[in-house]
């Protein structure tokens, strides 16, 4: 039974230490419908920012825009230059599929950092409908970090 014990915590120091030596990852994505007002949420709760995205995925028409905000972290080192980009696919009301990119320099703060991606005016206007998306994190030309949705 000991060494069952003593297994058990030498791989889970091995996988918390290898995630700790990554040189960055994403580490959440929330895509987060707007409304006219470029609101998510009616108030600060989780549970009615939950039922508000219900109700704004319900009734498109009160859509204005798509956010996409992002919780990533990376290691600072003098000189990289980090990216944050977010690929989406989308359908048009013709049903020819459609690709779109939204891309921003990011600095790595202390801890996690969130940064928002938006998607709106007539970018958004013109998308079509949200099909799937992946974010990724590039230090320089390298990727370091990846989320993408089931559909990706």
């Amino acid at each position: 039974m000991r060494q069952l014990l003593v297994a058990i915590v030498l791989f889970a120091s091995l996988a918390v230490g290898s995630a700790a030596d990554a040189p960055g990852r994403v580490i959440k994505v929330l895509p987060l419908l707007l409304d006219l007002k470029g609101h998510d949420a009616v108030s600060p709760s989780l549970f009615d920012r939950d039922a508000y995205q219900a109700r704004l995925r319900a009734q498109t028409n009160l859509v204005s825009a798509i956010r996409f905000d992002v919780l990533w972290t990376a290691k600072k080192s003098a000189g990289t230059q980090f990216t944050l980009r977010a690929e989406l696919r989308g359908v048009l009301p013709n049903g020819a599929p459609h690709l779109q990119t939204l891309e921003t320099n990011v600095t790595p703060g202390f801890f996690h950092t969130w940064t928002s991606l938006p998607l709106a005016g007539d970018d958004y206007k013109n998308f079509g409908s949200l099909v799937a998306w992946r974010v990724t994190l590039w230090s320089g030309t390298e990727q370091i970090g990846e989320q993408k949705s089931f559909l990706w």
